[in-house]
């Protein structure tokens, strides 16, 4: 679905990453640890066409992601379900109208909508918050909301950056639960994280690959967890 291959990327003068290959199979669960600066948050937007490698190849269902263009660089964006570390929402716009953007911007029909949105919400337990303010939601909120806006096209993979990096263990928890239903789904998820404890957690849950960055380069962790 989503392969790099002998992928690097500078930044600022230095080498980030370096000879870095790997394949997302289609229904797969995966972990990308490493420290922090390692790398983490730049080979997640490679993978999803945000930033282009320095060197070798992305491709993404069968497409050099270096060579689409703008249309095709959408429909990209639709197959792949982005969880942003800082959650970034529209404060003047309702949860439900922020989650629904992605539907706005497609050319959906929202009324016709209703009972997915509604099922979606349902979904993330926040039924009885869809119209509040951002501003006004919790930590844990606001990353359930992220999650239902990246899978409200239901794409095919769902990266998701430190989803639990501002959250308590038991909101944690809950995340995790989601992301492994989508798996159970046949969805392939990514999870950026530095929590070990989660990854640890999830091992009575999914079957996951653990993916490292070290010294530059991916390394395979291990496939149970």
């Amino acid at each position: 679905m989503i392969e790099l291959d002998n992928v690097a990327y500078n930044y600022g003068g230095g080498e980030l990453l370096n000879n870095v290959s790997v394949q997302l199979s289609p229904g797969a669960f995966y972990f990308l640890t490493g420290p922090s600066g390692a790398g983490k948050t730049t080979l997640l937007k490679m993978c999803y066409g945000a930033l282009a490698p320095t060197a070798g190849q992305v491709r993404a269902f069968n497409m050099d992601v270096r060579g689409l263009d703008r249309d095709q660089m959408a429909m990209l964006r639709r197959r792949v379900g982005v969880v942003h570390q800082d959650c970034r929402f529209l404060d003047h716009l309702s949860l439900l109208e922020n989650i629904a953007l992605p539907l706005t911007v497609s050319g959906r029909d929202l009324a016709q909508e209703e009972d997915n949105l509604r099922e979606l919400l349902n979904w993330v337990g926040l039924a009885e918050r869809a119209h509040a303010l951002p501003p006004e939601l919790s930590g844990g909120e606001r990353q359930r909301a992220a999650l239902a806006r990246a899978v409200i096209l239901s794409p095919d993979v769902i990266i998701a950056d430190e989803p639990t990096g501002n959250v308590d263990w038991e909101m944690s928890q809950r995340l995790l639960r989601l992301l492994v239903e989508l798996n159970n789904m046949g969805k392939t998820i990514m999870v950026a994280t530095h929590d070990l404890p989660l990854i640890r957690a999830a091992k009575n849950q999914v079957q996951a690959r653990v993916l490292r960055i070290s010294n530059r380069q991916l390394q395979l962790a291990g496939v149970d967890l």
